[in-house]
């Protein structure tokens, strides 16, 4: 499973951004895998932000996230979202899509896409 995050950028504290993440897979495929948000800020460990089961149904997020944050996906596209609202300075960081058969904040995903980096100003 091959992905390819997009939509990174440099937003004002308060704003909104969306991110993207397009996997080169079949739909079959695509369809079997929960997806991932994940996020690492300069300094610190990488942690989860968000994932949705391969439906769309399930969906979890971190605390820090919730209530702000909206994860998505789209399976005619194979592409997942993630829709970043009332944006914080510690929202900075490299954002990773991941895939993965499971759902769940304690799963280390099996594929990773690139990172694309998202920087809030305040």
């Amino acid at each position: 499973v091959q992905l390819q995050a997009s939509g990174g950028g440099l937003v004002q504290a308060g704003g909104s951004l969306r991110l993207s993440c397009a996997a080169a897979v079949s739909g079959r495929t695509y369809n079997s895998y929960a997806m991932y948000w994940l996020r690492q800020a300069p300094g610190k460990e990488r942690e989860f932000v968000a994932a949705v089961s391969w439906n769309g149904v399930s969906t979890r997020y971190a605390d820090s996230v919730k209530g702000r944050f909206t994860i998505s996906r789209d399976n005619a596209k194979n592409t997942v979202y993630l829709q970043m609202n009332s944006v914080k300075p510690e929202d900075t960081a490299v954002y990773y899509c991941a895939a993965d058969r499971n759902l769940g904040p304690g799963v280390s995903p099996d594929y990773w896409g690139q990172g694309t980096l998202v920087t809030v100003s305040s």
